[in-house]
């Protein structure tokens, strides 16, 4: 579906300001809200919201349909009388600027473990019963995701393939004697379920009250070590001896890379999940659709086709290109959700039918600036190249900030990046990129937080290919000051992208004073 045209903010709620260590969906979560609305944004762009694994990447959880539980609010869990005040002010401090996810999880999830049990003992009916629709109404995913992490517990953190092989291949007498024996942890992992659709809830209605809207990911490939792929191995490409990934996802070498990227995902039995009606990815959708209003497509290249490498390989050079049903997948999407908004993530390795694929179901695509100015007058992401029906990103989780890709621009670049511009502004780069997505043709607008505060490489939130020490990045609260809100709001108004006009009460012009 065709989108208005509008603009919004790229953040994942980890970077929000918490005392906690990690941001969380109460009042924090809000204020941004708040901000988004005086700022005249009408998006917030998150990452997946999953319980992350190895790497703390939202592009690797335990689960395709659940939330983080490291995001629960404590302050709304005391609120509750689930915790106490002097539980949470026991924790410390923590660093304002990173989050440390080793340390938040040691200290948080006992708390968290904490609320679960003092909410099954106090818990009034009307609570007690929402509880147990909302796990009855999630029961395809909810029930194997809350006994998948108490067993990984129980099996001191190992992958799923590496149990005892009865609970790895459910057989059903090890899944009742395990059921029994770790319901307390069972049910302890389903609160936290609840809990976080609470919260999320709470704070998606705020936002859609205010017209902004959220808009969130999809990633193609679900991490191996997930309750997915324990629960639903007939649908993924998997050894039946080892259980491990049998056909491995990635992208083949390419300009970026001599030996491409090997992801190590398992990839898909499409033709198994056909046989279904796609019933999983069906169910992955409308479990997404219970958290955002706007589905993006993550790799959205490997609905046509996607790129297999087998077992063993260590690069992705030996793989293959294999046929996907993307077509067939989308129609039964639209016959049994109805027409959804999304947009498609179609950057990498674009043919001509994925093009195709793309502009049947009239999804919008993906323009980046940062990859504009190399190649010349027929670089697709000029924006004079562009069509409406695309979002334009300064840059995206994956990519440096604006800021600090500038200072590490080949002069050639910044030459060409100069003439287009006309010169560069006393602004800072990271302005001049924004006016140039605000006002470009495509409908949609989207900026990394970072980019709007000019931040430097020290606030990157992905370096692709490094395995550790991503997604840390977070905001103070102060950086949202008043005069960031006004000048935002300009350049949204100048620019077509939302009808209520600001002045800058700063500034001597029509134009907000630089900062």
């Amino acid at each position: 579906m065709p989108f208005p045209r509008t603009s919004g903010i790229l953040l994942h709620p980890t970077s929000l300001p918490s005392p906690y260590g990690i941001g969380e969906l109460g009042p924090a979560a809000q204020q941004f809200v708040d901000f988004l609305c005086e700022s005249g944004q009408r998006y917030w762009q998150v990452l997946p919201l999953g319980p992350t694994g190895y790497g703390n990447s939202p592009y690797m959880c335990y689960s395709a349909m659940a939330g983080n539980p490291l995001l629960l609010s404590l302050e709304l869990l005391v609120k509750q009388g689930l915790l106490h005040q002097e539980e949470v002010a026991s924790l410390g401090h923590y660093p304002t600027d990173w989050v440390d996810y080793d340390r938040v999880a040691r200290e948080k999830l006992p708390l968290l473990t904490k609320a679960a049990a003092r909410f099954r003992e106090q818990a009034t009916p009307s609570r007690q019963q929402s509880f147990e629709s909302f796990c009855a109404s999630r029961s395809f995913w909810l029930d194997d995701y809350a006994l998948f992490i108490a067993l990984k517990a129980a099996h001191e953190g190992k992958s799923w393939n590496e149990w005892d092989g009865a609970i790895a291949r459910r057989e059903p007498q090890a899944m009742e004697h395990w059921r029994q024996q770790l319901e307390p942890e069972i049910f302890c992992q389903k609160f936290l379920q609840y809990e976080f659709f609470q919260q999320w809830s709470a704070i998606r209605q705020y936002a859609n009250n205010l017209g902004i809207e959220i808009i969130g990911d999809i990633p193609i490939y679900v991490a191996h070590d997930s309750s997915d792929v324990w629960a639903f191995p007939e649908i993924f490409n998997l050894d039946p001896e080892t259980g491990l990934p049998k056909l491995m996802a990635g992208v083949p070498p390419d300009y970026f890379s001599e030996t491409g990227q090997l992801w190590g995902n398992p990839t898909y039995r499409w033709e198994a999940l056909q046989e279904t009606d796609f019933h999983w990815w069906i169910e992955r959708f409308k479990a997404t659709l219970d958290f955002v209003d706007i589905v993006r497509i993550d790799h959205f290249r490997g609905f046509c086709a996607f790129w297999a490498v087998p077992q063993g390989e260590t690069t992705a050079i030996n793989g293959q290109w294999l046929k996907a049903p993307g077509v067939e997948f989308f129609k039964t999407l639209n016959d049994r959700l109805g027409s959804l908004p999304v947009m498609a993530e179609d950057l990498g390795v674009i043919t001509p039918d994925v093009e195709a694929l793309r502009d049947q179901f009239n999804f919008p695509g993906m323009k980046i600036l940062q990859f504009a100015f190399g190649g010349g007058p027929g670089n697709p992401f000029l924006p004079f190249n562009y069509e409406r029906n695309f979002v334009v990103y300064t840059g995206t989780h994956d990519n440096d900030t604006t800021v600090g890709w500038f200072s590490q621009m080949p002069d050639h670049e910044r030459e060409a990046m100069s003439r287009y511009l006309g010169g560069f502004s006393s602004d800072g780069v990271h302005w001049d990129l924004i006016r140039l997505a605000m006002s470009s043709v495509a409908n949609q607008s989207i900026l990394p937080l970072q980019d709007v505060l000019g931040l430097g490489t020290d606030c990157r939130m992905n370096f692709p290919g490094r395995p550790e020490g991503n997604w840390g990045w977070r905001y103070r609260a102060e950086y949202l000051s008043q005069e960031l809100r006004d000048r935002l709001h300009f350049f949204t108004y100048l620019y077509g992208r939302n009808p209520q006009p600001r002045r800058d009460p700063n500034a001597e012009s029509d134009e907000p004073s630089n900062h």
